[in-house]
């Protein structure tokens, strides 16, 4: 009886020959199954041992071939695997010698290279060190992943694995050892790489694990401004303009971009002055402090904290302080004072008399809607003035719903955090939170508003009469999933109700309103040839790339806020013992608090209808992954669902907050191959 052993696709197998011709032959395995085997896949042929008793004696015969020696023993041309085996064993070497032989060859490219149909070649000596060298870190590598993970396992971080805890977790390199440590510990350990990393001690800190992982991914090199940076000084000779000019913020704004003037009250023709601090006046593009600020593109909020996009002292010598004749980019527009229409509009770079920085959070309860229409006293500075612009935005606001096509709803309030104990220093995380409620479009958050939006607009409609390219906002509808875009052509914002819309009043903030400040600047000072001294000329690919790069940082530093103010109502949350809210359902179960900036999922509230009122109990938080567990206590209406009135088009946008955290670390994927040498 015949048997052959033949190689199929890199394996081995052997079994009987049922009949054979030139070309191929018909083999019956042990299993019964009879395959058709190409003759120049057959590499032996033999009539004893049986089939299954060869392939056991020439694996074990194959372990112990030396490699070593076999290569010593190699000739230095091809040969065969069964001239080996009579060089390493003996003349008559058997047929389960001369396929020990064949196995050991075949499983060791680092030694002998494979030419043909059971032809090898060794290979040279400097390969073979080589290959020997890279197996043997190989195994150094393996055990020390091994070691690695026995510490993980064991509740121990090893320092290799906490000095690389981002890049694992967010963007790893999968086939570097402390990433594999990782997976090897989770899958034996049976738990979640973020729980295990946790217990072993590698995060100490939910706010320190966020914080630095924002670092991580939008400012690996360290988030402090090189050193050396200076403000320069303004060189061109600006006039003092005759107004007196009042900003309104926030108490904790440092970076005061804007400020309003009015003049003409009673005289039949109103003109309002919206001035806009000036950095662009001062520095250009190219420039080192342009460089940095090309970089960061934006401040970055959080609740206690900031990072700036220039450096304080930069920001100190443009912001609009108050006592301060301050270097603007001003816009005029005048009104006809009995029908508030547009009368004509100029652009004016000069200094403007700060002489008051008004602040809504201590003026909120006081400049009211009541006093501004003279319904109540108003015993407060800029009466008359506030008066007037209050009007205006009422108006100016009306008009523009009118091209929206809708009203804009602010039926839900603005929240603001405040950490006790901060004093403007970075935050440690364990502070205690206070988040407090501000309406919406309360009378000076309108006034402000307005004012940008209406030079936000004229500017860019002004850029474009000159020829000049801006950064521009868009959106073509208030259809559901039409997206606000940036692009660089003036095309109508349908949300903001407005034929263009460019950014221009936060150059101390956002880099795209200082690159639109920098054309503003060239329109005012050279006219109708402004578009030839535009720092930033038609097709410029330069724009582009501003459009692009900020877009992705603004999106990012968005998500870090949204996410960072949710640990801080998570905190909250444990720190007030609160266990039961008060909410609506928003869609699939998610559900938005009616006193606190949080989206959640509550068990019980997938079948309820969209703006429907529940109590529900908070059974657990998780301040690393953000998450918020809950089930449905009650329905609090017992009507059908709430009107649509009780949602705003931003509802869907909330549900991103409400996402679980994304890790990158894959506990499936399959090891990748080891590649031959």
């Amino acid at each position: 009886m015949t048997y052959a052993l033949f190689d199929d696709a890199g394996k081995f197998h052997a079994g009987r020959v049922m009949n054979e011709s030139d070309a191929s032959m018909q083999v019956e395995l042990d299993s019964g199954k009879r395959v058709k085997v190409k003759a120049a896949n057959v590499m032996l042929k033999f009539e004893q041992p049986a089939p299954a008793e060869l392939m056991t004696r020439a694996r074990t015969l194959a372990d112990d071939i030396d490699l070593d020696l076999a290569w010593e023993f190699a000739p230095e041309g091809e040969f065969g695997f069964a001239d080996l085996a009579r060089d390493y064993y003996d003349a008559k070497a058997g047929v389960d010698k001369q396929a020990a032989a064949l196995f050991r060859l075949f499983d060791a490219p680092h030694y002998f290279r494979r030419i043909g149909k059971g032809q090898f070649k060794k290979a040279p000596e400097e390969i073979v060190k080589a290959a020997l060298l890279a197996i043997e870190r190989k195994k150094q590598v393996a055990a020390q992943i091994t070691a690695w993970a026995d510490e993980l396992v064991a509740g121990q971080c090893p320092p290799p694995v906490r000095e690389q805890l981002y890049k694992i977790l967010f963007k790893p390199d999968k086939n570097a050892a402390e990433y594999k440590a990782v997976v090897e510990a989770a899958k034996r350990s049976q738990r979640a790489p973020l729980d295990l990393l946790k217990a072993a001690g590698a995060i100490t800190s939910a706010y320190q694990f966020h914080w630095k992982r924002f670092l991580f991914d939008q400012f690996p090199k360290g988030h402090a401004f090189p050193a050396g940076l200076t403000a320069p000084a303004i060189k061109d000779t600006l006039p003092v303009a005759a107004v007196q000019a009042f900003s309104i913020d926030d108490s904790t704004t440092t970076e005061i971009d804007d400020a309003l003037s009015v003049q003409g009250i009673g005289s039949g023709t109103v003109v309002l002055g919206i001035h806009i601090a000036a950095p662009g006046l001062a520095f250009a593009t190219g420039s080192e402090i342009d460089k940095v600020a090309s970089q960061r593109l934006s401040t970055v909020y959080m609740p206690g904290w900031k990072l700036t996009m220039l450096p304080d002292a930069v920001v100190e010598a443009y912001t609009l302080v108050e006592g301060r004749d301050c270097p603007a980019v001003s816009l005029y527009v005048s009104f006809d004072e009995a029908t508030l229409d547009v009368k004509g509009h100029e652009t004016q770079l000069e200094r403007v008399p700060i002489v008051a920085n008004l602040r809504h959070d201590k003026l909120d309860a006081v400049i009211t809607e009541a006093s501004l229409s003279g319904e109540a006293s108003a015993d407060y500075p800029f009466a008359a003035e506030l008066a007037f612009t209050f009007k205006l935005a009422q108006t100016l606001k009306a008009r523009r719903e009118v091209v929206r096509g809708k009203p804009e709803n602010f039926n839900r309030p603005d929240y603001s955090f405040k950490l006790d104990g901060n004093d403007g220093h970075e935050p440690q995380g364990d502070e205690r939170v206070q988040i407090t409620t501000r309406q919406r479009g309360a009378p000076l958050d309108l006034i402000v508003a307005e004012a940008m939006i209406l030079a936000n607009s004229t500017w860019g409609g002004w850029l474009a009469e000159h020829g000049v390219p801006g950064i521009y906002r868009s959106q073509a509808s208030l259809a559901p999933g039409i997206k606000v875009r940036m692009g660089v052509k003036p095309l109508p914002h349908a949300g903001m109700g407005v034929a263009q819309y460019a950014w221009s009043t936060s150059p101390l903030r956002r880099y795209v309103d200082l690159v639109n400040q920098w054309q503003i600047i060239a329109c005012a000072k050279h006219g109708r040839t402004a578009a030839l001294a535009a720092p930033f000329k038609p097709k410029d690919a330069m724009l582009f790339s501003v459009v692009s790069s900020f877009d992705a940082a603004y999106a990012a530093y968005g998500d870090f806020q949204h996410g960072i103010e949710r640990f801080w109502t998570i905190q909250h949350l444990a720190q007030q013992g609160i266990t039961e809210l008060d909410a609506v359902v928003m869609k699939d179960g998610l559900v938005r608090a009616d006193t606190l900036p949080l989206v959640f999922k509550a068990l019980g509230c997938e079948a309820l209808p969209r703006g429907a009122q529940v109590r529900v109990r908070i059974t657990g938080t998780d301040a690393l992954t953000l998450d918020v567990h809950a089930n449905l206590l009650a329905r609090l209406d017992e009507a059908a669902a709430a009107p649509a009135a009780a949602t705003t088009e931003e509802d869907d946008s909330e549900v991103l907050d409400a996402a679980p955290l994304a890790l990158a670390i894959d506990l499936d994927e399959p090891e990748p191959a080891t590649p031959s040498t």
